[in-house]
């Protein structure tokens, strides 16, 4: 079995990371992140699982994962190549301003869109990002694919459910407290739920376990840590994994990058310091 291969680059300008995913074979658990992802398939089919519903995604597929969506997938057939943008929500919020004189951090209410223009300039952004091309196209290309996702996709987020305020303080404490051993009892508490209750509104809203949910917000931090340059047996520690090889583990699982991989990328920004 080849090995797949991964390919990043964080562009500060543009304030975004572009990565590519080539020859992979091996599954995605479901997981969640504090940015949103935009990605387009290049090859291979998967059964995706986003917010608890299932579609089969395929080639020239646009993928809209918006800050907490729970979302994983498996393969169906042939191997995924696949190209994603990683963007903050501050990142996001400027250019919802800019693109589509939205107000508010836009909410994608459909994970999975078919709109082959917009593939199209997503993997010319992508492209450019990854190649290093001068600042003035890598503008273009953002302006370009963002003009035309934002206004055509974008909306407000869903209604919230019952227990959204429980939920949203257990995710709050989980944030602030991630290095800590955390128990479900710790969380249940913070929230005023009761552990089955906090376990059955968590799904329902966030789409994944309280447990889940706090592996991926110690791998948000995680990655923070290897930006600024700190090694990843230290981030390991720092972040709240039990050793370094479970963090690996899970970094991997949930960026497609080993952490050492990660850190490198952003080796000329720690280096100056």
């Amino acid at each position: 079995m080849r090995q797949p291969v991964r390919t990043a680059r964080h562009d500060p300008a543009l304030g975004l990371e572009a990565y590519c995913l080539q020859g992979v074979e091996r599954p995605f658990p479901c997981h969640v992140h504090d940015h949103y992802v935009i990605g387009v398939v290049d090859r291979g089919t998967r059964s995706l699982t986003c917010r608890g519903r299932r579609e089969a995604i395929g080639p020239g597929d646009v993928l809209l994962f918006n800050p907490g969506d729970s979302h994983g997938c498996v393969q169906e057939d042939g191997v995924l190549d696949y190209r994603g943008l990683n963007i903050p929500r501050d990142a996001m919020r400027a250019l919802a301003e800019r693109s589509a004189d939205l107000r508010v951090p836009p909410g994608f209410t459909q994970p999975v869109v078919r709109d082959r223009e917009l593939a199209r300039r997503l993997a010319a952004l992508h492209r450019a990002v990854l190649e290093g091309a001068p600042l003035l196209r890598r503008e273009e290309a953002l302006v370009l694919a963002f003009g035309r996702l934002l206004p055509d996709w974008a909306g407000r987020p869903p209604a919230a459910h019952t227990c959204r305020a429980e939920v949203e303080r257990a995710c709050a404490f989980m944030g602030d407290c991630f290095a800590r051993p955390l128990t479900l009892a710790d969380i249940s508490r913070q929230a005023g739920l009761g552990k089955s209750a906090l376990v059955r509104a968590f799904a329902r809203e966030k789409g994944v376990t309280p447990y889940r949910y706090l592996l991926a917000v110690r791998v948000d931090r995680a990655r923070q840590m290897l930006e600024q340059g700190r090694s990843p047996a230290e981030t390991a520690l720092a972040a709240g994994f039990s050793d370094q090889s479970h963090f690996t583990n899970c970094f991997t699982a949930i960026t497609g990058l080993t952490p050492g991989a990660y850190r490198a990328l952003f080796r000329e920004k720690w280096e100056r310091g």
